[in-house]
């Protein structure tokens, strides 16, 4: 097992809506020491109203400005995990920030496996519609070439234990910031 202490920088997690970029940040900051931050939490904390009520009353647009500032002001702190929005990516500014700040992780799955994670939570403005699965599937066609784009680690979340996951991620984080001491590859 790598020493932790040689993971350094900042971790941003990248992928569509239920691939466990929350649950997958919050281990890898426990297990690395770092601070865990969400987007969508601290926008929620900065403006004192859940995500889907401004998606309501201001739109995807103002949304999406919320999230650029929260990305750019995060992403310039030091020892960070941040999980991001599923529509981050979309902003050519939040890639670029999120691609000079720190190692991007792409936590991919399945789009039965996220319908399946997303299915009963109300807090998924772009998920209300009569036809999530053809949602999820349009989502992850404009978004896996972007999230691939930036990614520096790819990481499939499908039917994985985080703990499992978190461990073999950390394993590769360490292969990607000392290749020459990781694998025999």
């Amino acid at each position: 097992m790598p020493a932790m202490e040689k993971l350094a920088g900042n971790f941003f997690l990248v992928g569509l809506m239920g691939a466990g970029k929350t649950t997958v940040g919050r281990a890898l900051a426990r297990r690395t020491g770092k601070t865990f931050y969400d987007s969508d939490q601290e926008i929620e904390a900065r403006t004192g109203v859940r995500v889907a009520t401004i998606f309501d009353i201001e739109g995807e647009q103002r949304f999406r400005n919320r999230e650029s500032c929260v990305i750019r002001d995060l992403a310039q702190q030091r020892d960070i995990v941040l999980a991001t929005g599923g529509g981050a990516v979309l902003r050519e500014e939040n890639r670029r920030v999120l691609a000079s700040y720190g190692t991007v992780i792409y936590l991919r799955a399945t789009i039965d496996d996220l319908l399946l994670r997303t299915q009963h939570d109300k807090n998924r403005p772009l998920l209300q519609i009569a036809d999530p699965r053809g949602k999820l599937e349009s989502l992850f066609n404009e978004r896996d070439p972007l999230y691939r784009e930036i990614a520096d680690i790819v990481v499939d979340t499908t039917q994985q234990n985080v703990n499992l996951l978190v461990s073999h991620l950390i394993e590769q984080l360490y292969v990607y910031q000392h290749p020459r001491q990781g694998s025999s590859e």
